[in-house]
Order: structure tokens, then sequence, then C-alpha cells
């Protein structure tokens, strides 16, 4: 879409889970992209590609300001304490604990930075500063229109509550550092799957807490499930493109694949395309509305286009 709509596209490595993180990982991303055949714009003459880890200061300010503005506040309830909370609002699909508004404490004016260094003098180091930075969600839904999903209409205050800004590694979540990244990046539309249409909610209203605009378009696609109805994962065998790479399938059907479940290319009738013919022909309107599956039948015809 971005090449097709003459947008420029920006490369962003996220690498702030620390505990997760592979040395590798963001090599290999470059790596895989680029033999896909896909290609992005350079920041600047210095730097080609954005990686969040290597300053830290932009979502440190972010925090000054929720925190002096009564937006944030520290949290130092585990997990488990959080879950025994009886009227903790329903998991639904996310990887947060919800956290019900009656835990949230009276929440005022703080200064970021002397609480957390308060909290590093004391803090265990295994443990980290020992409290999470909640945002406060306030009743009342957020709106807005999908690009390919349609009308949206969610309430986090209901769905996951007081979600957490700032961890206990010293470091911005996921929902903080997206927001942050995208506006100083100058994003202006966003596509990714549709297991992240909750968190547009939640970026939406740090968007509008930090008073940045303009805010971003939306655009949610369906993701590719394995067979059994979950996203593709280890349990389904090993589906990254590395596997296929390794065992000499050409990119041209790897592409292929991604036609058939594009609709560019009927679903039954794979075929090997190039990532030119498949940036000519692709369109939003022609993607299914459901997930897609990945079949058996599909990892066969990929190993049977091996050189």
């Amino acid at each position: 879409m971005a090449r097709r709509l003459g947008w420029r596209l920006v490369l962003r490595i996220e690498d702030l889970d620390t505990p997760r993180i592979k040395p590798e990982a963001a090599g290999r991303i470059i790596e895989t992209l680029l033999w896909l055949g896909i290609d992005w714009d350079p920041i600047d003459a210095a730097t080609p590609v954005m990686v969040q880890s290597h300053d830290l200061e932009p979502y440190r300010d972010a925090m000054r300001r929720l925190a002096s503005g009564s937006l944030a506040y520290p949290c130092s309830l585990t997990r488990a304490e959080i879950e025994r909370a009886g009227s903790a609002p329903n998991r639904g699909d996310t990887h947060d604990t919800p956290y019900p508004s009656r835990l949230r404490p009276d929440v005022r004016p703080l200064d970021f930075d002397a609480v957390n260094t308060a909290a590093a003098a004391n803090a265990d180091p295994e443990a980290g500063l020992g409290a999470n930075w909640r945002f406060v969600v306030l009743d009342g839904g957020v709106r807005f229109d999908d690009a390919f999903a349609g009308p949206q209409s969610h309430d986090p205050a209901s769905s996951i509550g007081d979600f957490v800004l700032w961890t206990k590694r010293d470091q911005p979540s996921y929902q903080l550092a997206v927001v942050v990244d995208d506006h100083r990046q100058g994003i202006t539309d966003v596509i990714r799957a549709d297991d992240l249409l909750d968190s547009a909610s939640r970026q939406l209203l740090l968007y509008r807490a930090l008073s940045l605009r303009p805010e971003p378009r939306y655009t949610h696609l369906p993701l590719v499930l394995g067979p059994d109805g979950r996203r593709l994962a280890k349990r389904h065998g090993d589906t990254r493109i590395d596997h296929y790479r390794a065992r000499n399938v050409p990119r041209d059907a790897v592409v292929g694949l991604l036609a058939a479940w594009s609709g560019i290319t009927p679903r039954n009738e794979r075929i090997r395309v190039s990532p030119a013919e498949f940036m000519q022909a692709f369109e939003l309107s022609r993607l299914p509305r459901s997930p897609v599956t990945f079949t058996t039948e599909d990892d066969q015809w990929l190993v049977s286009q091996a050189r």
C-alpha cells in the first residue's frame, strides 16, 4: 500500500521487551525483509532505521507530562493481586492483566523523575523499580473509523482498565512507545494485523492525553492463523520465512502464497508471483474479511517449489 500510494515507508526496530530480545533478531528481520523485496525510506542520511532502545528520553518526556497532569501513577500490585480483585474486567483477548478502577489510588500531580529516582534507590536489582506506572483510563468509549475493519467503538475502561505505561524494568511499555514514535516519525497511516484492533483505542487515548496531532489513520487486516484457528506459533511447526529459505524455497513462491491469501490470485491456484507483480496488483478491496488459514497444503506447495 505504501509504495502503491506513494507514501514514505520507515522501519522501526521495537526492542524494548528486553528479556525476550535476542541480539541477532534485528539483523535477521532486516535480511528477511530485503529478501522478500521490501525496502524502506531512511529516516535521515545517518539513520537508515530507528531503534527504540537507542534513546529513551522521548518516552520519559511523555511520562513527565502524563504524571504531572494526574494521568499516570505508580502501581506496585502484582499480576496475581490484580487478578484476584473481584471486580476485574473480563480478560478478553489481551496479553495485559485487566485492572479494575477500584484499585486506582487517589491520583495527583507527580514528578515522574523524582518518583523513579527514589524507587531506584531502594530497588531490588532483580525486581527493578518495584512498580509499574499506569495510565488513568476514564469511563467512556473511543470511536474511530478503520479503513478495513470499518467503524469501531471500544471502551478500554471496561475491557482493560488502567493499563501499564512504564514498566518495573524502567522502560516504556509498547502502548506508550508506539504512540510517541508514531508521532515523532510523522506516521499518518498505521497498517497492521487486527489482533491489535483493541490497542488502537488505548493508543488514541494517549494521543489525546498528550495533545498529539494529527491522529493516525488505522487499517487493521486479518491475521494468518494455523489450522486450529490460533495465531501461527511453534505449535504449528516452523512457519518462519527463514525456515523456507533454508529449504531453498524461492522468494516468488512465498510471495505467490501471499498473493493467493490477498485475493490477487485464486486461493486454490497457487502460482509464483514476483514482489513487483504483487505490488502492482495489490488492492485493499481484494483482501478477505475473515482470517486466513495457513494450511498443510500451503506448506506442501511451498516445499514443492524448492530448487
